[in-house]
């Protein structure tokens, strides 16, 4: 009887994977400048316009790179970029290109990336995944950003990069 109810539910799952099978994957996220360079989005954040991201996706083991794929944001500062196929065990990330803004050019270290999981084989069922916003540092934060961070932090935690 259990082998009768495994063979069912094989049958009855098939046409879903097959179905999804060939659907790009859509990723979607947002570029910002962090005018505050706090590492963080505030109310001060802008989002860019025109900001190149890639979609890189290296083997887990030799971490050669196996799929890479570009995009830029719309007016919004969201890019939406289609990525063909699963890329089952690859550890695949969104990563910071290039800023047009010259003020706001630099790579957050610890907003540069953001890793996003492209395979189905986790029993995903949206093609539509999310990645975290990425982030450039203003050259100088604004001059009410100190004023503004105390909104966001105890007084004795306030520092600039």
């Amino acid at each position: 009887m259990a082998r009768l109810f495994l063979l069912f539910a094989l049958v009855a799952l098939l046409p879903v994977e097959l179905v999804n099978a060939g659907d790009p994957f859509h990723i979607r996220g947002r570029v910002y400048c962090d005018t505050c360079r706090c590492g963080f989005e505030t109310s001060a954040t802008t989002y860019i316009q025109g900001a190149r991201v890639r979609i890189e996706c290296k083997d887990r083991n030799s971490l050669n790179l196996k799929y890479s794929v570009d995009g830029e944001t719309d007016s919004t500062g969201t890019y939406n970029i289609h990525v063909d196929g699963d890329h089952q065990d690859q550890i695949c990330y969104v990563k910071l290109i290039g800023s047009p803004l010259p003020r706001c050019k630099t790579a957050d270290p610890g907003r540069a990336r953001s890793q996003v999981i492209l395979t189905r084989s986790n029993g995903a069922v949206s093609n539509l995944h999310f990645a975290n916003a990425l982030g450039f540092l203003k050259n100088r934060p604004l001059a009410f950003c100190p004023e503004l961070l105390k909104k966001y932090l105890p007084e004795n935690e306030i520092k600039f990069i």
